[in-house]
C-alpha cells in the first residue's frame, strides 16, 4: 500500500453518480445511513494511523464509503450487523472517502464503496463497487469467517473494543467493559495511540502482578515485535539478511518482518536454521523465539514443530 500522505487531493474518489442519491440526514437518524456502534467505528485521518495499528491485534474490515449516499446504506447495514453479531472477533472502520480523500488515495481507491480487510497493518482488497444481494451474502455467511480465521492464522487473535450504544451492537453483543480487561486498558491505549514500546512497558508491569496472564504476554510480545521493525524498510531489511546469513542481528531483524506479514512459519524457521549453524548466537535466538511463541494459539501447530526443533537445538 502506498504510504499515507494527508493532504494529496484524490480527483475521481467519489462516483459521480452518487451525488444524484444524495440524503441530508446525518447518520442513525430517519433516512440516513446506519449508525456506528458496537464494533462499528468511523475513521478519518486523525484517527487513521491508530486505527492501522490496532489491526495488529484484531482484524479490521475497511469500507471506503460516501455517509450521504442511500445506494449503499444496505451495504454498511448488512456488514455491521454481520461484524456486530461476531462479539469483537473482527470490527469494521468506516471511512468516507469524500471527506477524507487521502485515505482512498493511500489504498487507490478509484470509487466507492471498496472493502479492504487489514490483518498486521497489511491491506488486501475484497471488493470493489455495489455487491449483488447474493454477493453481499457471501460476503457476510462465508467471506468475514474466513478472514477472521486467515487472522488467526496470522497470530491476530484478540478482540476488538466495544462502542457506541448498545443497541448498535445487535443480541448477544458483549459487554464494553469485557472486550478488554481493565488492567490491560493503560497498555492498549499505548498500542492504540502507537507507542508500542509503552505498550510493552505496560504489558510487562501487568505480567508482573500475575505472570500466567497469557493475554498480557502476547501482546507484549506483539508491541516489542512493533517497536522494533514497525517502520523498517522491508526491501533494506531483506537485503540486509541475504548479504550477510552469519550476522543473528539481520536474521532477528528478517524474522521480525515474517512475524509482522503473519508469516510465522518462515519466521521460526528461519532462527532455527541459522541456530543450526551457529550456536555461539543461542541466547539471542532463544529469547527472540521465546517472545514469538507467546503469539500464535497453543494448539498452533507451526509452535509444536518450532519448540520441539529448538528443545533438539539446545539439548
Amino acid at each position: 500500500m502506498a504510504q499515507f500522505n494527508p493532504g494529496v487531493s484524490l480527483a475521481g474518489a467519489v462516483d459521480l453518480e452518487a451525488l444524484k442519491h444524495q440524503v441530508k440526514a446525518e447518520p442513525g437518524q430517519a433516512g440516513g445511513a446506519p449508525a456506528a456502534g458496537g464494533y462499528v467505528i468511523d475513521v478519518s485521518e486523525s484517527t487513521f494511523q491508530a486505527m492501522v495499528a490496532t489491526s495488529a491485534t484484531f482484524p479490521i474490515i475497511l469500507l471506503m464509503w460516501v455517509p450521504t449516499d442511500d445506494r449503499l446504506f444496505p451495504m454498511a447495514q448488512a456488514l455491521g450487523d454481520a461484524v456486530n453479531a461476531l462479539n469483537g472477533q473482527i470490527q469494521l472502520a468506516r471511512i468516507d472517502v469524500a471527506s477524507n480523500p487521502s485515505i482512498a488515495q493511500a489504498f487507490q481507491v478509484q470509487a466507492a464503496p471498496a472493502l479492504f480487510v487489514l490483518i498486521n497493518g497489511r491491506p488486501m482488497p475484497i471488493l470493489a463497487g455495489l455487491p449483488s444481494e447474493a454477493e453481499l451474502q457471501q460476503l457476510t455467511d462465508t467471506v468475514i469467517p474466513k478472514l477472521i480465521a486467515m487472522a488467526q492464522q496470522a497470530g491476530v487473535t484478540g478482540v476488538a473494543p466495544y462502542s457506541g450504544d448498545p443497541d448498535a451492537a445487535g443480541d448477544g453483543a458483549a459487554d464494553p467493559a469485557s472486550a478488554i480487561p481493565p488492567e490491560h486498558m493503560e497498555a492498549y491505549q499505548l498500542a492504540q495511540s502507537g507507542d508500542y514500546a509503552g505498550a510493552a512497558a505496560a504489558y510487562a508491569q501487568v505480567l508482573e502482578a500475575d505472570p500466567n496472564d497469557r493475554l498480557a504476554a502476547r501482546e507484549r510480545a506483539k508491541a516489542l515485535l512493533l517497536a522494533r521493525s514497525a517502520d523498517a524498510d522491508v526491501r533494506v531489511v531483506r537485503a540486509a539478511a541475504a548479504d550477510h546469513p552469519d550476522d543473528v542481528d539481520a536474521q532477528l531483524a528478517v524474522a521480525d518482518i515474517d512475524m509482522i506479514g503473519g508469516q510465522i512459519a518462515d519466521a521460526f524457521d528461519r532462527l532455527l536454521d541459522h541456530l543450526a549453524g551457529h550456536k555461539a548466537d543461542v541466547e539471542p535466538v532463544r529469547q527472540r523465539l521465546l517472545e514469538y511463541f507467546t503469539i500464535p494459539e497453543p494448539d498452533d501447530e507451526r509452535l509444536k514443530r518450532a519448540r520441539r526443533r529448538l528443545a533438539t537445538l539446545m539439548y
